[in-house]
């Protein structure tokens, strides 16, 4: 499923996304046509269009276009909106843009994920705080680290302080507060929600040289909710924490919003 504007894409609409690259969007899990933190995936893609588009998006036509999309099917599957101007050349990326909104589906996983072992990379995504459709950088990391027989990459900064995962945030568990890195990186919705819910919550940086005394680690996003991390690089954590279980639960106890 591909619907531009609430009508099937055409190719030559599509093509700006292979060609120009320039972009944003938001993915969420769709569960019984409702959507755990539904108004912030919505804010974001306001957000995120003023500082790419410089224009204002209509938060009630992009949740008509969603509704549209996925009317009549049941189950849970990942929504993803996508705002960008197939218009836009790239050449004069610097024109009036018009935002197109795109929404595609895809299958989700069931059950409960198995954990990861993920790599440290040096790097920062541009324009961190942005979730924008320019991924080659992350992807290439994440490639690297699975060739070296890890499952994903986790990037740091040129100090060995920890930020995020490719298209995830990380957090880490000292025995005591869930600690998410005080570093540029994307605030995920499923973060923001974890950290409304879990009390016992700060934020601080955190330096690879840290990670022997943290008791847990684990990845979030919409997609996979709260996720085992076992290793990073030499450094292993348990993969059946209390508290990831913990976090498990107060997560699937935030009420869902309706399309």
């Amino acid at each position: 499923m591909a619907e531009l504007n609430g009508a099937p894409a055409t190719a030559e609409e599509l093509k700006a996304l292979a060609l120009v690259n320039y972009g944003h969007f938001t993915s969420m899990r769709v569960e019984n046509q409702q959507v755990r933190g539904l108004s912030q995936h919505i804010e974001r893609l306001v957000r995120d269009c003023r500082m790419l588009l410089a224009t204002d998006l209509d938060r009630e036509q992009v949740r008509a276009y969603i509704r549209q999309a996925v009317a009549g099917r049941d189950g849970a599957f990942v929504v993803r909106v996508t705002i960008y101007d197939p218009a836009l050349e790239l050449g004069l990326p610097g024109a009036p843009a018009q935002p197109h909104v795109l929404v595609t589906s895809r299958p989700i996983g069931v059950g409960r994920l198995a954990p990861w072992r993920v790599q440290s990379a040096a790097y920062t995504r541009d324009l961190p705080a942005v979730k924008h459709v320019g991924l080659f950088g992350a992807i290439w990391h994440r490639r690297a680290a699975q060739l070296r027989g890890y499952d994903d990459a986790v990037f740091t900064d040129a100090e060995s302080y920890v930020s995020e995962g490719p298209t995830w945030n990380i957090a880490f568990y000292d025995g005591d507060h869930v600690v998410w890195p005080n570093a540029e990186v994307l605030p995920g919705v499923t973060m923001r929600l974890l950290r409304q819910v879990h009390d016992r919550t700060t934020l601080a940086p955190v330096n690879l040289t840290d990670l022997p005394r943290m008791q847990a680690a684990f990845a979030t996003n919409t997609t996979i909710g709260v996720r085992a991390i076992t290793a990073i690089n030499d450094v292993e954590f348990p993969a059946d924490h209390p508290i990831l279980d913990t976090l498990r639960k107060e997560y699937e106890e935030i009420p869902a919003e309706s399309l």
